[in-house]
């Protein structure tokens, strides 16, 4: 039997694209199954009712992939 999932997303922080589907990829702060929100990147449908895989940080793993981010010089990578 499939377990339930819950989640409350507490923040909805940004869309990073809206794929043709009406898919959003976007960070939220959410809680899952009333644990301790963390930020969390993934595709949603318009309702929030469905998604993607996605992964979860917490606050010190989101400061250190920003800080990763702010050393890479993207324009030595293709799009």
């Amino acid at each position: 039997m499939a377990k339930t999932i819950t989640l409350d997303i507490l923040e909805e922080m940004g869309d990073l694209s809206i794929g043709s589907n009406g898919w959003k990829k976007q960070l939220t702060y959410t809680s899952w199954n009333g644990r301790a929100p963390k930020f969390d990147l993934r595709s949603w449908d318009e309702e929030h009712q469905s998604m993607t895989k996605g992964i979860t940080l917490t606050k010190e793993e989101l400061i250190k992939l920003k800080e990763i981010l702010n050393e890479v010089d993207f324009d030595k990578y293709e799009e």
